[in-house]
């Protein structure tokens, strides 16, 4: 072999490992850590609650990951008129598997979360004319619940994403189910 042939072997060689280390390095997995506000809206309730939280997740690959969430709401009006009213404020934990598209030669994607998630939900009744029935609950069911919605990289390390989420559904004193879904809005940083 001659000097010519060695050279360029040495640097095939040397490129093939250079491309395979950072393959490696695109591989090998991001955190990131977010915040979110949007919508709770449980399908008994007259009013939608606020909604806010935090999130975190790690992405195995730049598609498949797994991600944590908690998310509270403000207390909001259930039913109110003359005699009754009552309130109810919702706490959400979940962790899913999350898949993201993301649509080529743009900063665009597509977001699908799958897991399991806490929906706890207390709520407040008063009686306006007999104070002393006035009474306080708190109803929880664990079970599937998933995110369907859409985001964008503003930067290699910042996104932004809008999510439609499902929440388990709460057997309410055993005769009646509640269900509850919402919108959010969220951002995030990875490291």
């Amino acid at each position: 072999m001659n000097t010519l042939q060695k050279a360029l072997l040495a640097l095939s060689v040397g490129s093939l490992m250079s491309v395979s280390a950072q393959a490696a390095l695109n591989y090998a997995g991001q955190p990131y850590a977010g915040v979110k506000i949007g919508q709770y809206s449980p399908d008994e309730a007259e009013d939608d609650a606020v909604s806010y939280g935090v999130y975190g997740g790690y992405k195995f690959t730049p598609e498949f990951g797994i991600e944590a969430e908690y998310l509270t709401t403000s207390d909001t009006d259930a039913y109110e008129d003359r005699f009754e009213k009552s309130e109810y404020s919702a706490d959400v934990y979940g962790v899913y598997g999350t898949y993201d598209y993301t649509f080529p030669s743009t900063a665009l994607y597509v977001k699908g979360r799958l897991g399991i998630a806490k929906n706890k939900i207390d709520v407040d009744y008063t009686d306006k004319i007999l104070p002393s029935d006035s009474d306080s609950a708190s109803f929880s069911d664990t079970g599937v619940a998933g995110s369907l919605g859409i985001g964008y990289n503003l930067s290699p390390m910042a996104s932004i994403e809008a999510l439609y989420n499902i929440y388990p559904t709460i057997d309410w004193d055993g005769d009646e189910d509640i269900d509850a879904n919402g919108f959010t809005l969220g951002a995030h940083f990875k490291f």
